[in-house]
């Protein structure tokens, strides 16, 4: 297994995910706070496709929250009228 050549190598697309120049670290250079690009102009722009499939997983992650606490109120309730309070 440790010889499969099948996984794809991480590759630098030079995209900067945190900037790590801050004031206090051993490597802080002063002047860079103000690169270019980072003015909000090399933003992703999504696709309506994809805006599609990120809004239908968040909405699908919100239901299934409002499922559980749901479904552990009915049990809840469940538990006092049937056990509780017999």
């Amino acid at each position: 297994m440790a010889g499969r050549k099948d996984r794809l190598e991480p590759e630098d697309d030079g995209r900067t995910i945190a900037d790590m120049n801050v004031d206090g670290m051993p490597w802080f250079l002063p002047g860079q706070e103000d690169r270019p690009g980072e003015d909000g102009s090399d933003h992703y722009q999504m696709t309506p496709r994809e805006q599609r499939m990120y809004t239908f997983a968040a909405v699908k992650a919100g239901l299934f929250i409002v499922g559980v606490f749901g479904a552990v109120f009915a049990a809840f309730i469940a538990f006092c009228d049937f056990i509780w309070f017999r």
